[in-house]
Parts: structure tokens; sequence; C-alpha cells
């Protein structure tokens, strides 16, 4: 389908991905941005959308966001800590909100849906892992909740006729990424203190890195290629980068040379999947493959995030 002429909702568009996402749509669409704000900003959105503020799980904030009539659901609303402080009742809220998102869809008769799922579904499996791998084993409340949300996703699709574009991220980054990913920590760490960096681990983590730009743009290309009733793929580069050498990279941008410590152990948290990098064979089956490799699209981060301040 082509995203234009569409009424489109986007719930989460105040966050990191959707904000950029609705900076691509707001021109072409008639465009509903729903956020609660906690983590997201409302200066991020722009001119010309409909902003819904509050939290999705409120009958009368889901109606709002997704009127009838409305032609698609862009749904990244959730709670996106992967070491979160209550795994429990993240994966309740996570669940609970996608399946509250899927029934107002209903309702209203829209039946068209792209669904920011993780890399975290597939656990710690061989690499680099394909979007049929099995059996799926994630290893935080994070990933299973995503997982459960894709099998609903997939109730829809069977029993209720939707369409369905389920995007598995891999470390997606850029401008607007806030604190609790790698990058902007690294950042914060050293405008506290110039000589020294903590880094979580023993640095070898090993992971696929994107840049929000080539994201979105498989998104799109992906929405408008793909027309099965249940589409996944997995968005990601082809190759990797360490979080020591993110380090070495955000010292080098900020003109800095710190000693570095390590917590230890071969992951960064309880639920941290140390290695992983997805196969983008299906992606680049439908003509669109990735320019920037993980190392790019970090360096292009961090400057962006330190021309931020």
């Amino acid at each position: 389908m082509q995203l234009s002429g569409l009424r489109i909702c986007i719930t989460g568009g105040g966050g990191f991905v959707g904000s950029h996402l609705a900076d691509r749509l707001v021109d072409d669409n008639d465009l509903l941005v729903v956020d609660h704000f906690e983590n997201g900003r409302q200066e991020w959105i722009p001119g010309g959308a409909t902003v819904i503020r509050g939290d999705l799980r409120e009958p009368t904030v889901r109606r709002e966001a997704i009127p009838d009539g409305t032609d698609l659901v862009f749904h990244f609303a959730a709670d996106k800590a992967v070491d979160s402080d209550d795994p429990d009742g993240q994966f309740r809220a996570n669940t609970a909100l996608t399946a509250s998102v899927l029934e107002r869809m209903d309702t209203a008769g829209c039946r068209r849906i792209a669904f920011t799922s993780s890399s975290t579904v597939y656990g710690e499996a061989p690499r680099p892992t394909p979007e049929d791998y099995a059996p799926l084993e994630p290893i935080s409340a994070y990933g299973a909740a995503k997982l459960a949300e894709e099998a609903l996703l997939s109730v829809y699709t069977h029993s209720h006729g939707f369409d369905v574009w389920c995007f598995r991220f891999a470390n997606i980054v850029g401008p607007r990424l806030q604190l609790g990913a790698v990058i902007p920590d690294f950042i914060h760490k050293l405008r506290e203190d110039p000589t020294e960096l903590e880094i979580l681990g023993d640095g070898r983590q090993e992971k696929s890195y994107m840049h929000v730009e080539s994201c979105l743009d498989a998104m799109e290309h992906v929405v408008e290629h793909a027309d099965a009733p249940m589409n996944t793929y997995n968005l990601g580069t082809r190759t990797t980068t360490s979080v020591r050498r993110i380090a070495d990279i955000v010292a080098e941008e900020m003109g800095l040379d710190p000693a570095y410590s390590f917590t230890g152990g071969d992951r960064g948290w309880v639920g941290d999947v140390p290695r992983m990098r997805l196969s983008i064979e299906k992606l680049a089956a439908t003509g669109w493959t990735p320019e920037a490799s993980s190392d790019d699209a970090v360096r292009r981060a961090v400057r962006e995030l330190l021309a931020e301040g």
C-alpha cells in the first residue's frame, strides 16, 4: 500500500522512532499521534499532526486516537526497558496495551497495522538469525512480551482479516535517542567525567546497529511492497559493533581519551543478549538493503546526539 492520502495513527509517536516517522508522514496524510509523553516529547511532533496526549490504556484515548475511518496504525507505544525493575508488570502492561489497540482497531474498522517488535524475541539464537528460526526462546520479559504481542497479531491476521507488518528491530540509533541506550549513556558519563568510562559487562558484547533513517526507509519499503496478510521482517545490518568499539567512537568524537573500567561478565544486565546479528536476506529479497554498516550508523548517531546537546 502507498503511504499517502491515508488517515494514520502513530502510537508512541512522541518517542524516538515514532517522532521521526511522524516527520515523514505528516505532509501526505491525515496524521494522528498519541503519546503520554513520559519518555517522548511533544516538541518532536511536527506541526500539522493531530496530537492526542494521553494513555492508550484509557478507552477514551484509544477512541480518539483510532477513530472510525482510520486506515493504518503504526504501533510503537511500549515500555521499552529490557532490564525493567518490574518485569512481570512490564509484560502485562505491554501485552494488554497491544491487545487493547487491536480490539479498538477492529471496532473502528481499521485492519492494517505496522508493529515494532524486537530482536529480543530470538533470545540467544545462532547468527545471523532468520525470521523463520525456531524455537523462539526470549531471555527477558521485554522479549517475551514482544513474542506474545506477535502472537496476538497473528490471531487478528487469521481470525479478523488484518494485514500486519511486523518488524523485528536490531539496535536503532540516531538523534532523539534517550538515556538507557548505550550511545547517550556513554556521552552522558563522559560529560560527567571525561577521564574514565564505566562499561557494563566485559565490553565484548557484539550487536547490529542501524540508523533510524535507514530503519524508516526499510519500514516504508516493506509496507509498500510486502502484501501477505502477515509480514514479518528483520531490520538491521549485516555487520556488528562491539560495546568497546562504541566507547572508542564516542571518545574519538568527543576528543577524549578516557580509561575504561568494566563491571564484568559477558552481558550488561539480566536479560541482555550479548551477541546479536539478524539475517536481512528476506528484506534484501524485496529490493532494499541498508547502505551503512553498524560502525557507520553508530558514528553518525554519536555526531547527531552531540550536536543535539
